[in-house]
């Protein structure tokens, strides 16, 4: 652990310090797009899914199991080229917003790896990134395992005493991400009237990554705040929910539920299950339902998670129950999106007061520096992380 007023490693000089908010203006030099990576033909999937699941002694024989999803797509993950299109997509805003910052994009688990990403920045001299991973949320693998992954790529590369990156805060509240599940949640329910169902026999199922609940409970910085069953990561998601039903169909029924799970059966993850969901709406008696509508809330774009386990199994689930569904689309490149990205980074150039920031939801606009502990992993040992005041 270190010395209470240690710095925060790798950091700009305006966040070195640790502030919740950094309300002072940075000069970066680059953003550094990161994302989860992902398989692009049938000869990556096992390299992919050992980069995955690295350090966990998973045998081949089990990863070709679970590599069915990405063998239906021909072995090709979605991500890559989503994220290929949401640079193009930040290259015209940020120019239309007259910020002129390159884009070096760089993965967790595929090429194009961080290091390189890394190593790109630093010959076009850069000293100083301002990071965007691509989730919106709170958790290990949503916030914290990128921080980890920044530290050692910054020392895969050799550039620990040359480069700085900080990252953008969690945007889960952000009204530019939450805007295009509301139109999205709009559409569905305006395609369930037509079909013929009144509201009260529609229920809308937001659906995010289950993880487990050890990891849950250490989210969100627990040490500053008391969320209840399911840590930071349930409460950001039911905040967000919760707004987007307030703008999009106040009178409908709605829940939050998970999916993807993994992991041996005797771990506790978060439930319920999107597919037990399903199930129990078809059979709670007097107030069963007749349509759902699929909110993918925890992605930011069409996942391997978003087109294998809902559009494949959730959709299956729910046709086979008799039910009328629609899956709602995920941000993608949508203006409203890519503009609240483009105002991240606007708010660290300009040091902009938290007080002053776009957030919507009854949570407040979150941290740009890490609070100590926060999103830890005990089970996979401590290991370094930037972007957050350490342990």
């Amino acid at each position: 652990m270190l010395a209470e007023g240690a710095l925060v490693p790798s950091a700009s000089p305006a966040a070195q310090g640790g502030p919740e908010h950094v309300e002072e203006p940075v000069a970066y030099d680059g953003i550094l797009l990161s994302g989860f990576g992902g398989p692009e033909g049938q000869d990556d999937v096992i390299p992919f899914l050992r980069n995955v699941t690295r350090g966990r002694g998973i045998p081949d024989e089990r990863l070709e199991e679970v590599s069915t999803h990405y063998r239906h797509f021909g072995g090709v993950s979605p991500i890559n080229q989503q994220n290929r299109d949401l640079i193009v997509a930040l290259r015209a805003a940020l120019d239309e917003a007259g910020v002129d910052l390159p884009i070096y994009w760089g993965n967790r688990n595929w090429a194009p790896y961080l290091d390189e990403a890394l190593q790109e920045a630093a010959a076009a001299g850069a000293r100083t990134l301002l990071a965007i991973p691509t989730s919106a949320y709170s958790s290990y693998s949503s916030c914290r395992q990128y921080r980890e992954d920044w530290a050692d790529a910054l020392e895969a590369a050799g550039l620990q005493e040359t480069l700085r990156i900080d990252k953008v805060r969690q945007f889960f509240n952000h009204p530019g991400f939450l805007a295009p599940f509301v139109d999205g949640v709009r559409a569905s329910m305006a395609e369930a009237r037509d079909a013929g169902f009144a509201d009260a026999e529609v229920e809308v199922l937001f659906a995010t990554h289950s993880i487990p609940t050890a990891d849950a409970e250490r989210s969100g910085a627990p040490d500053l705040h008391e969320w209840g069953e399911g840590g930071g990561y349930a409460a950001q998601h039911l905040a967000a929910a919760e707004w987007v039903m307030e703008q999009a169909a106040p009178e409908v029924a709605w829940q939050l539920v998970y999916q993807s799970r993994s992991g041996p059966p005797s771990q506790p993850w978060l439930e319920p299950d999107i597919n037990d969901a399903i199930e129990a709406l078809r059979t709670d008696g007097a107030g069963a339902r007749k349509a759902v509508v699929i909110v993918p809330l925890g992605f930011v774009s069409d996942h391997m998670e978003v087109m294998w386990d809902l559009d494949e199994e959730a959709i299956e689930t729910a046709t086979e129950a008799g039910l009328w569904v629609r899956r709602a689309p995920t941000p993608g490149v949508d203006p409203q999106y890519v503009g609240a990205l483009v105002d991240l980074v606007q708010e660290r150039l300009e040091g902009r007061p938290a007080a002053e920031r776009k957030s919507v939801t009854s949570i407040h606009t979150w941290y740009d520096t890490c609070r100590p502990g926060c999103c830890e992993n005990p089970r996979l040992g401590f290991r370094p992380a930037i972007a957050g005041l350490q342990p």
